[in-house]
């Protein structure tokens, strides 16, 4: 008989009895994500950060820069497209499955090829990850550097135990990998405090503190740090006034209720069957250990970032404001932990496709699978629809102006185009980032600028001297008016033209374009001065009845 050579893992998992249930589950879940990419007009925050790209700059008010240098780097290379834009997500989607594939391997020896699939079933059905995967935003390059940085520093810390040495790789390849989740979101942090909470409550890892590779590995944080150090110092520390603003600008106030709400929003987007699973995870957190192929201390960092970001979150909604978004990095350690649960081992003996394995389901908790799965494809399709097709809320009145935002932008920027003709070398101008960036987008122009009473990059590239006394064309709607304010800062201006923007005959947005003469810039830096004439509210949503 002929020898063939053993399958490689990658064609292994193929074999699986997971896959065989759920392939046409993933494959629907991978068709509406396509869609999604292929077809959907970006976001206006996906514009927003797109348009940084053009703007190269080593930080940036509202986040830190890593997202922006690789839109900056895409567009150079593909242009401006929607497949330059989303490409960024079919990388970072690749590279977090191999590394929840080595994390299962890691964790579970021959079996993790199975838990693989059901990991992806889990994360595919979350409309938290469905989500924030898809949108072309800083969170998708977030949750894998994230989790490769916490399998990075697991596989330190395991070896580290068992030989009293550890892997100095794979700690600096913690600290890196880290460096680069601070550079895609602040909230990078709550994974450096589950290092820490590990750090510090086991005994026998306290010999580290005395190892200089520790210390080694924090300077290669801080090195990968530094542009966001560098930017703020350059900018007054904008960006860290801005974060703590977001928290103490709503009224201080002691609402037990708002918690309770924080965590059913929580629970609900995160997934009901997934939040399930997760209570049951904590229920039997003990446990965990008896179905690994190894001591590892992976469930305990899981839990301990779970734990440190959902009580921080839930304790600031007490007296403030707190976003089901922000606890994102809650969750994505814990998938391979959750698809345990949900993991039957194969009997003794049984082989693929064999009599053993059609005798019984291939998972445990088959109803609540299901229903995660019947659950996660309503919801993208649900999400894709409004996207894409027409915003739910209008079909019950006018859209909210969020949704509105994502429609129209051929519409809007010919009309823009066409009142800019007649003008040499004029700017283009709205009220709102969100507009300023769709329309820079859509003509794919970066020197679209936004004139709003919210501090937002456009403050920052906000150039005075070459601004000053040029005719504009300035773009207004009714979330963020076109103002006396707006007005008063050009000698004169021509009335309004007014655009409506419908989808199949539904009202969704009214816009105004006005033409205006002779644009007084004021100040360098003249929007982050308290003198602003349009520093009047924290958004830009009303008027002052005066200019």
């Amino acid at each position: 008989m002929p020898s063939f050579p053993k399958p490689t893992p990658i064609l292994a998992c193929f074999k699986s009895p997971i896959w065989a249930w759920g392939k046409w589950l993933l494959l629907a879940f991978l068709a509406l994500r396509v869609w999604f990419w292929w077809v959907t007009f970006p976001n206006p925050d996906e514009a927003y950060y797109w348009l940084w790209g053009q703007h190269p700059g080593i930080s940036y008010y509202d986040h830190p820069p890593f997202h922006a240098w690789v839109q900056g780097a895409m567009a150079a290379v593909l242009g401006r497209s929607t497949l330059a834009l989303r490409l960024p997500n079919l990388v970072s989607s690749l590279i977090l499955v191999v590394t929840a594939d080595r994390i299962c391997r890691y964790l579970y020896g021959e079996d993790g090829g199975d838990r693989l699939w059901l990991v992806l079933l889990l994360v595919a059905a979350s409309p938290l990850f469905f989500l924030f995967l898809a949108l072309a935003w800083h969170d998708h390059w977030l949750i894998t550097f994230t989790v490769l940085s916490s399998f990075c520093f697991v596989r330190f810390v395991d070896s580290y135990l068992t030989t009293g040495q550890g892997q100095s790789s794979y700690l600096l390849g913690a600290a890196l990998c880290l460096g680069l989740a601070g550079l895609c979101k602040y909230t990078a942090l709550f994974v450096g405090l589950g290092f820490l909470a590990v750090l510090l409550t086991h005994r026998e890892l306290w010999r580290l503190w005395r190892d200089s590779r520790l210390y080694l590995a924090l300077g290669v944080l801080a090195l990968t740090l530094s542009p966001i150090l560098l930017w703020n110092i350059q900018n007054d520390f904008f960006s860290f006034r801005f974060y703590g603003d977001r928290t103490t600008s709503h009224e201080l106030s002691f609402n037990l209720l708002q918690p309770l709400v924080f965590l059913a929003l929580c629970g609900l987007i995160f997934g009901p069957v997934q939040s399930w699973a997760t209570w049951r995870l904590w229920q039997r957190r003990r446990l965990l250990s008896q179905s690994l192929v190894r001591p590892s201390l992976y469930p305990t960092l899981a839990l301990w970032i779970f734990g440190l970001s959902t009580a921080t979150f839930t304790a600031l909604s007490l007296v403030s404001v707190a976003v089901y978004y922000w606890n994102i990095l809650a969750y994505p350690l814990l998938f391979p932990l959750l698809a345990d649960l949900f993991y039957r081992a194969r009997p003794e003996g049984a082989v693929e496709d064999g009599p053993l394995l059609a005798s019984q389901p291939p998972l445990r908790y088959l109803k609540p699978m299901v229903i995660a799965q019947g659950l996660g494809l309503f919801t993208a399709a649900a999400l894709i629809f409004h996207y894409a097709v027409v915003p739910f809320t209008a079909f019950f009145g006018l859209a909210d102006p969020d949704s509105a935002a994502l429609y129209g932008w051929q519409q809007l920027s010919a009309a823009v185009t066409a009142q800019a003709e007649a003008l040499d070398h004029p700017l283009l101008l709205t009220t709102d980032y969100r507009s300023a960036s769709a329309l820079a987008y859509s003509l794919d122009n970066p020197d679209v600028i936004a004139l709003s009473g919210r501090i937002d990059q456009f403050d920052f590239w906000y150039n005075a001297s070459a601004m000053q006394g040029r005719d504009g064309v300035l773009l207004g709607e009714k979330w963020h008016p076109i103002c006396p304010a707006h007005l008063a800062m050009f000698e004169r201006t021509e009335p309004p033209v007014t655009l409506q923007v419908r989808r199949f005959g539904l009202l969704l947005q009214t816009y105004e374009i006005i033409t205006g003469y002779t644009f007084q810039a004021g100040p360098e830096a003249y929007p982050l001065t308290a003198g602003y004439p349009l520093a009047f509210t924290s958004d830009g949503e009303q008027c002052w009845p005066e200019p």
